[in-house]
This record gives C-alpha cells, sequence and structure tokens, in this order.
C-alpha cells in the first residue's frame, strides 16, 4: 500500500463517518499501515452534507488531511460535485449510479459505478450502503485487502447487524472486481481490433 487521500462523501444518515472509520481501522489495525480521518457535516443530523477524509500510509502519517483525494467515493450528487474536481489527475472515482449523474467533468479519471442504494435495498436494509461502497472501494482498489476489512466491520457496527453487514461488503467487492475484469476484457478487445 502506498500514500492514498481518500474522501468518502454523502449525506448524513448514509453511514459516512463509519466507513471512513472503518477504512481507518482495517489499515492500521488490521493491516501494516498507518490511517488518520477528519470528518465534517452539516448542522443537520440526517440530510445534510458529511465527508469524511481518511489518509493511508505504509510509513507514519506526517499531515493527517486530504490535499487532493486519489479516491472519491460519492455517495450524493452534491458530494460529486464539491469533491469531483479536486480529485488528483489519475484519481478514482466510485460513486453510486443512481444518486449520482457525473458530467463530461471526469475525462482522463478513472471511474466506477456501482447500484449501491438499489443493492442494499435487496439486502433489507438500506443503511447497508455504505458497506456495499466500502466493499466497492475494496474491489476497484489495492487499498485494502477484504480479509482485513471483513475484521474492522465486525468490530465496528453492532452485533445483530455484522451478517449484513458483511454481505453487504462482498456484494460491493464481487461487484467492483467483476468491472476491473470487464474493463480488462474490453481493452484487451480494443487492442486486437487495433492490430
Amino acid at each position: 500500500m502506498s500514500h492514498k487521500d481518500v474522501v468518502i462523501s454523502g449525506f448524513g444518515g448514509q453511514g459516512v463517518i463509519l466507513t471512513g472509520l472503518v477504512l481507518g481501522k482495517t489499515v492500521s489495525i488490521y493491516s501494516d499501515g498507518y490511517a488518520t480521518m477528519t470528518q465534517n457535516f452539516g448542522p443537520e443530523a440526517r440530510g445534510g452534507a458529511c465527508t469524511a477524509q481518511v489518509v493511508v500510509d505504509d510509513k507514519p502519517i506526517r499531515y493527517p488531511y486530504v490535499r487532493k483525494p486519489d479516491i472519491l467515493v460519492a455517495m450524493s450528487q452534491e458530494a460529486y460535485e464539491k469533491h469531483c474536481r479536486n480529485l488528483s489527475r489519475d484519481g478514482l472515482l466510485l460513486y453510486d449510479v443512481e444518486l449520482v449523474s457525473p458530467d463530461d467533468g471526469i475525462n482522463g479519471i478513472r471511474s466506477y459505478s456501482i447500484p449501491a442504494a438499489r443493492f442494499a435495498e435487496e439486502l433489507g436494509n438500506p443503511m447497508a450502503l455504505n458497506m456495499v461502497m466500502f466493499g466497492f472501494l475494496a474491489g476497484t482498489s489495492s487499498i485494502v485487502e477484504p480479509e482485513a476489512a471483513k475484521k474492522a466491520i465486525s468490530v465496528s457496527v453492532p452485533s445483530q447487524y455484522i451478517e449484513l453487514n458483511m454481505t453487504a461488503f462482498d456484494t460491493g467487492y464481487k461487484y467492483g472486481k467483476g468491472e476491473l475484469a470487464r474493463e480488462a476484457i474490453e481493452k484487451t478487445v480494443s487492442t486486437l481490433q487495433r492490430s
């Protein structure tokens, strides 16, 4: 794992802060890395803008704030609009396809979408959206290993919700791996067609 600045953003009630905490625990407690997290949110408990900024590294972190995100996890249109333009040139945008409509400004940025809110509904609890997105983050990037992430989840949510959150994580992870596989196939086909 190398240094990564991660912004997880949405609105209050989506579990944004919990996702940041679980990411930080995964890296700093259940992996061999370091992590810091800062958070900010609007005055409303639910519905207001909410952001977790997580810095991860394999070395001690000297500056705990995100300067220019390498990864943006957007769970609302407002979150996307606020943070997308700040993504690093080779950044990664992950978003819920039913909650975010990206514009043409994401050219050059790798982006993957997932119907996370729908998956959470299908699992029987819309509150599982955040763990679907966390699994998607793990599946599309090398930032965390799934085994370490599951350990962090198991100690971060109430016991009656552990199974739900594990299933939500697995759903996002598998979908993310599938997106990478589809992208690899498309690149191979494109290369073959050009030659």
